[in-house]
């Protein structure tokens, strides 16, 4: 669902270990590196998407994980024309997000990849809570940036 600005609504999930890392995924056939994310559908809510695109893309339940926060507003990124279908050009400009942080009260072994038809993720590893800035597509690094350091005050106090 596009808004009239442009944008597709979305969430993006930062999930943390109780050593505070950051649940890191690799694209599938691709050397990429984010965190799961995903858009929102029609008559869901941010909270109810993240927890679809959790189950999709990482295997994890509502029980595996415990919400800690959640950005407060919309965190925006235009994604580069070059990358836009065609037919979307006109009325397509990027992302915008709600960002969860979730603490993994469940397994590393609850971690699955393998979900769907078409799994987004052929890989992941625990990544220390920054360093995702530096490895994302630059187009993303404003936003992740942005969310990292909005939740990380919510980390910070445990």
């Amino acid at each position: 669902m596009i808004d009239k600005e442009g944008y597709r609504a979305n969430v993006g999930i930062v999930v943390c270990n109780n050593k505070k890392k950051v649940l890191w995924a690799k694209r599938t056939n691709e050397d990429a590196w984010q965190f799961p994310q995903g858009g929102i559908n029609e008559g869901e809510s941010p909270k109810e998407a993240m927890f679809r695109e959790l189950k999709e893309e990482v295997g994890l339940e509502p029980s595996h994980v415990e919400i800690i926060a959640r950005t407060k507003d919309w965190l925006r990124y235009d994604v580069p024309k070059n990358w836009i279908r065609r037919d979307w050009r006109d009325r397509y400009k990027g992302q915008k997000q709600i960002w969860f942080l979730l603490r993994l009260t469940g397994h590393d072994s609850d971690v699955s990849l393998k979900n769907t038809k078409k799994p987004e993720f052929d890989a992941w590893r625990w990544d220390d809570f920054w360093s995702p800035i530096d490895q994302i597509i630059d187009f993303k690094r404003d936003v992740y940036e942005q969310a990292l350091k909005e939740l990380y005050k919510h980390l910070s106090a445990d």
